[in-house]
């Protein structure tokens, strides 16, 4: 089980104007979906998936920030 403490940070630095989703775990969930598919649906890779497009959304929002 994934612990909570990521959403606090994904809130913080979550800024409107980076044309995500208001729930940034959508963003994340799409993202990882995406990367499931790109891989040809091959199952056993979730957890994978979810970390990079958490780390993916997050990073383009920091960025988008700092701008």
């Amino acid at each position: 089980m994934i612990k909570d403490t990521g959403r606090k940070l994904a809130s913080a630095v979550y800024d409107e104007s980076a044309n995500l989703p208001a729930n940034i775990d959508e963003a994340i969930r799409r993202r990882a979906y995406e990367l499931y598919e790109e891989q040809g649906r091959k199952d056993g890779h979730d957890l994978n998936d979810w970390l990079r497009a958490e780390a993916e959304i997050l990073q383009r929002n920091s960025r988008t920030i700092a701008a």
